[in-house]
């Protein structure tokens, strides 16, 4: 009963405050493990979109998705782990709900130390889906069949995750023609950053202006302290600090829906605990993806230089797909500004308002609808959907969200060209 109310307590102070009026926690309280953020399995919650124009009708897509859930993505956590809890059990100090942790735990530690960062099921069936809603959404694009392009980083898991979708797309219609790559040679368009990468170079970075005022956030998060109490009747002699052991305990519990292993830890930590600690961890994710914004200008350029490639006529492709990380994806929403990421608000308090680390979740993706209207002279549209939904750009608004071509290429032209 304690520990319920200590719940109840903990989330009805974030939700205080002021922070009722804030869309970002309203949407963590309609679904607490958007808190998990990056590791964020993907929603598939139905969404309904904003009709084309009169006469609009969608002919192009540019996607760039990253790879679905998978294990943990180094080997040190679940190492650590064994070593912590082994250490623990012969010393007698786990509680009864840390003993019953540590044996599911061993039962499937050759499974997770085998896989470390490999793509799951999970993550296979996430890219299946969300390329059939493609389909099943702008099925203009794809009804006659036609050539796709499809890119991946280097990563196993990116390149599982290309194959299942395009795999999928072929089944929807098997007159589409995909061609899959993972080479050196097109890592500028998925992960530019990649020192393999032969046209690597170095762009500016800066930190967001909240930085200079974190002190103003007032955090009270103690949950890796509470996680340790529920584990360990005591931690002298166990390896490692306090610190370390609360974040491993941490990132087992929000990277295991993932994985199959949901209920591993029982009620070691629940995920209204996770998103009580949200904001200010969100705040950390902001800084991670605002500062390596501008390593992501050759994807922009890529997005660019094929979209005028069909528009243009001089390829007939239906569709070009990337798949890399959330390293790129979440500084390339700052840098192109979606849903007003790009704002670099000086009040950390306001940082929730224009970026949710949720956004870049296991299997997160943009992609780029392009229109053409019935008549020559008519503009070439283009709406953006990040993870489905439709996400507003800065540009002019007039027919939000749907934009002009016109206007996109020549913003994010010159956005780039002035760094």
């Amino acid at each position: 009963m304690k520990r319920i109310i200590h719940l109840l307590l903990i989330w009805a102070f974030a939700l205080t405050a002021g922070a009722q009026e804030s869309p970002a926690l309203q949407m963590l309280k309609a679904d607490p493990r958007r808190a998990y953020g990056t590791d964020y399995p993907y929603s598939f919650e139905p969404v309904a979109l904003t009709k084309a124009p009169k006469g609009y009708k969608p002919f192009y897509i540019s996607h760039y998705g990253r790879h679905g859930s998978r294990y943990y993505w180094n080997n040190m956590l679940y190492r650590d782990l064994d070593s912590l809890l082994t250490k623990a059990h012969n010393l007698h100090q786990l509680t009864s709900e840390g003993e019953a942790f540590r044996v599911k735990f061993m039962a499937a530690k050759d499974e997770l130390a085998n896989s470390v960062s490999e793509l799951s099921d999970l993550g296979w069936d996430q890219h299946q889906r969300i390329a059939r809603i493609m389909y099943n959404s702008f099925p203009e694009v794809f009804k006659r069949g036609g050539d796709v392009y499809a890119i991946a980083s280097l990563s196993g898991r990116c390149v599982l995750s290309m194959a299942s979708f395009c795999q999928e797309l072929v089944q929807c219609n098997p007159k589409i023609e995909i061609r899959e790559q993972s080479s050196r040679n097109t890592l500028d368009g998925v992960v530019p950053t990649d020192r393999q990468n032969p046209l690597h170079r170095t762009f500016p970075k800066s930190r967001p202006k909240f930085e200079d005022n974190r002190g103003q956030f007032q955090s009270h998060d103690s949950l890796r302290q509470t996680v340790i109490r529920r584990v360990f009747t005591s931690t002298e002699g166990l390896p490692g600090n306090i610190n370390a052991i609360g974040s491993n305990l941490i990132n087992l519990y929000t990277s295991l829906p993932s994985i199959g292993h949901e209920g591993m830890m029982g009620n070691i930590i629940t995920d209204e605990e996770i998103a009580a600690r949200w904001e200010g961890e969100n705040l950390g994710s902001y800084t991670w993806v605002f500062e390596p914004r501008y390593d992501m200008i050759p994807i922009i350029n890529d997005i660019i230089t094929k979209a005028d490639a069909v528009i243009n006529g001089t390829t007939k492709r239906l569709a070009d797909l990337r798949f890399g990380h959330d390293t790129c994806l979440g500084p390339l929403t700052v840098l192109m500004g979606i849903n007003g990421a790009d704002k670099d608000p000086a009040d950390p308090y306001e940082v929730k308002n224009c970026y949710q680390n949720w956004q870049t979740g296991k299997a997160s993706n943009l992609q780029l609808i392009f229109y053409r209207g019935k008549k020559a002279g008519d503009d070439i549209l283009v709406k953006c959907l990040l993870n489905g939904r439709e996400a507003t750009l800065p540009l002019p608004a007039d027919q939000a969200p749907y934009y002009r071509w016109a206007d996109f290429k020549q913003f994010y032209t010159d956005r780039c060209s002035n760094i």
